[in-house]
């Protein structure tokens, strides 16, 4: 099982420089703020999956498939519970449904699931070095950067380890499928022991590692690939400050993509 997002493409995304593609994840995630209207957010949740595609990178989103539609499904329903507007759908006692709640409520779930469309796409086409790189040209310090690259590679050894030890069990008896939910999330309980036990013994040989080959966070450090930024990286950051500044101004000059005016 390939547990780890980034895809070995050559596609014009993943020659980006890492600072333009996380100051672009930035802009994004910004523009995504300027609208609480659903045909404005599918506009740009159209707009990601261009950018998927450019990057070839619909497989990730074809695997995180249902987390995304969950997203977008647990919005819709939660939110009109407690966003008010003046045209009633549906009422029950002190429960009151109206439909700007409801259209809230899927704009808030596209934007969820364009906030994690993006981080798809900067995951599956930016190496753990690259990343690492990037943020300490940005004047990241060298340990926060470590830290974070570190936290990130450790991710998906985690969940593989803990997708070894239930296929072990399942091949043991453990049966998951049966029952209803809650008695299926009691029965992954137990398994979190040995997968405390497997994060600890891992940590602890990481960071022996770490020692016996003289690691130190201060030291002044060469990289065997040093990021520079092309024209095409500083392009893509001008044209997306200049949608970000366009789509600013329809919100808030003309007024345009707001259900709910009081809300981002």
């Amino acid at each position: 099982m390939n547990i780890f997002l980034y895809l070995d493409k050559d596609t014009w995304i993943h020659r980006l420089d890492p600072r333009t593609k996380m100051i672009g994840v930035l802009i994004i995630f910004s523009i995504c703020l300027c609208f609480n209207h659903p045909l404005y957010m599918a506009a740009i949740s159209l707009g990601v999956t261009w950018i998927a595609i450019s990057a070839k990178a619909l497989r990730n989103f074809w695997r995180l498939r249902l987390i995304l539609l969950l997203l977008i499904f647990f919005s819709t329903v939660m939110w009109p519970f407690f966003v008010k507007g003046p045209t009633l759908l549906w009422s029950f006692r002190s429960i009151q449904v109206s439909q700007e709640s409801l259209l809230y409520g899927i704009a808030m779930g596209l934007r969820l699931a364009t906030f994690v469309g993006t981080g798809l796409i900067f995951l599956s086409t930016t190496r753990n070095e690259e990343l690492t790189n990037g943020l300490i040209r940005m004047g990241c310090p060298y340990p926060i950067a470590f830290a974070l690259s570190t936290a990130l590679r450790l991710v998906p050894t985690f969940a593989g380890a803990g997708a070894t030890i239930i296929q072990a069990q399942v091949s043991r008896g453990l049966d998951i499928e049966s029952g209803n939910i809650f008695s299926r999330v009691g029965k992954f309980i137990p398994q979190a022991v040995p997968l405390f036990i497997y994060a600890i013994r891992h940590t602890n040989l990481l960071a022996m590692a770490l020692e016996s080959k003289g690691f130190k966070p201060e030291s002044k450090r060469t990289m065997y690939h040093e990021p520079y930024m092309r024209a095409v990286d500083y392009l893509v950051l001008v044209l997306l400050g200049i949608i970000f500044a366009l789509l600013l101004y329809i919100r808030l000059g003309l007024h345009l993509g707001a259900i709910i005016p009081g809300r981002l």
